[in-house]
């Protein structure tokens, strides 16, 4: 969802008949409504049953499919991205369904799949969405991710278990609510503050709101009996280190995104561009994603020898070393790919040993909701990173042809912003507890009868 229009973004103005600035909402309104939706639905899940809920977030991602395949105009296709956006959730929520369901043998491994999936998804769909856009009528993309995810929904049904776990009380829709209105506020501010300008209005008008409605927020919560986000298990150290990290790593991950697909689509008489098509562009990205598949059980097991601490900073190492490495290799198709690849490496040692940290730290009832919120802070992260980057590469520019290009000045700044925030998640990851053995948290909840903090029920 995160990369399905990043091919069509150049010419999303002309086939919508909308500005350049307009156009920008069909990502926007995907990022707002899944920074939203996450928290939410882990919450959901743990409270009315994750598979349940997991139905519900695939339902409404293929529904905001088909109403943009079905779209030729702004509105249609900002709210199709919007129930696009739904679909974030899925993560957390298949997170707590391995923990629920699978034995202890195979859920380190899974998880780490599961959770690096954040990393290859995007890897490999920004190529086939390219390919589809290139060869037939853009609408063909939508389509096919509502097929897919019609496709998911069967065999969620068909082969994935509903745990009867539930966690009891209310729903919390008034921190629901201030959460989504601080979100917002704060992403919109981020995102479109380049455009807007940092120092209007309207840009800092939406960060003071943002800053006294997450702070009523945590006021809220922290005297909420059954809390949206349990404040005073995410103040805990493990929990509440990992959640930074997840900030600056998905700062990192994202930087690479937007810096190597330019410097191979630009053409060569920038100086440093490839001239290469953006099918081709894609592609050169997508072994990161099969990198990330296969590196993700290695990470699990080790994690599993020497905790996933040692993941995580393994992990930021490698991204801040990839990065640094990439900012002298740039001159050819090769180099991009192996340095896209060693990050890759990075990227899916560290996302891998986020959820294990969480886990190790909350009960079995939040899982859904910690999980969630800890998608979340790699989501900001991603955010922040666009928004940094995008105004780095707008100040930074040349002519070439009679048309303006960023200059490699602003791309070899950007991979060292990358590295600057592997760096910090070196850091921030210091800072967390040392290595746990295997606690009642990471058994499978099928697998307890005793001192569990969820409630079962029929269903």
């Amino acid at each position: 969802m995160q990369t399905l229009v990043v091919p069509l973004l150049p010419n999303l103005p002309r086939m919508l008949d909308t500005s350049p600035a307009d156009a920008s909402w069909v990502v926007t309104a995907t990022l707002l409504s899944g920074a939203v939706c996450t928290p939410v639905m882990g919450r959901l899940g743990d409270m009315f049953g994750k598979r349940r809920i997991l139905v519900v977030s695939l339902g409404l991602m293929v529904a905001g499919s088909v109403l943009c395949a079905l779209s030729d105009s702004l509105l249609p296709m900002v709210g199709g991205r919007l129930l696009q956006g739904a679909s974030f959730g899925v993560i957390p929520l298949g997170i707590s369904i391995m923990r629920d369901e699978l034995p202890p043998a195979k859920l380190g491994s899974s998880i780490a799949l599961m959770s690096a999936t954040l990393g290859i998804g995007g890897a490999i769909g920004l190529p086939v969405a390219a390919l589809i856009a290139q060869n037939a009528d853009w609408h063909m993309m939508f389509w096919a991710a509502g097929a897919i995810g019609a496709l998911d929904i069967v065999l969620v049904l068909l082969l994935v278990p509903e745990s009867p776990l539930r966690l009891p009380g209310r729903f919390d829709f008034a921190g629901a609510g201030g959460l989504s209105v601080g979100l917002v506020a704060l992403l919109l501010a981020i995102t479109k503050g380049a455009d807007w300008g940092w120092g209007s209005a309207v840009t800092l008008g939406l960060l003071g709101l943002a800053v006294v409605v997450l702070l009523g927020w945590g006021w809220l919560e922290l005297r909420t009996a059954q809390p949206l986000v349990d404040l005073r298990v995410s103040a805990r150290p493990q929990v509440l280190f990992t959640n930074l990290a997840s900030v600056v790593v998905g700062f990192a991950m994202f930087a690479q995104s937007l810096v190597f697909p330019q410097v191979l689509m630009n053409p060569e008489s920038t100086g440093y561009g490839l001239g290469k098509s953006m099918v081709v562009a894609g592609l050169c990205m997508a072994p990161s994603g099969i990198v990330m598949m296969l590196i993700s059980p290695l990470s699990a097991r080790l994690s599993a020898a020497y905790g996933p601490k040692v993941s995580l900073l393994a992990g930021t190492l490698v991204i801040a070393i990839g990065y640094a490495c990439s900012v002298f290799m740039l001159d050819a198709i090769w180099k991009i790919v192996a340095m896209t690849v060693l990050s890759a490496v990075g990227v899916a040692l560290a996302y891998a040993a986020m959820p294990s940290l969480i886990m190790q730290a909350v009960p079995i009832g939040e899982t859904g909701s910690a999980t969630g919120l800890n998608t979340l802070m790699r989501s900001i992260g991603t955010s922040t990173s666009s928004a940094v980057i995008g105004v780095v590469v707008a100040n930074l520019t040349m002519r070439s042809g009679g048309r303006e290009f960023p200059s490699h000045a602003a791309f070899t700044t950007s991979l060292w912003l990358g590295c600057g925030a592997a760096v910090v998640g070196l850091c921030v990851a210091l800072f967390i507890p040392g290595r746990k053995p295997v606690e009642a948290a990471q058994i499978p909840a099928r697998k307890r009868t005793e001192n569990s903090e969820a409630v079962p029920t029929a269903t």
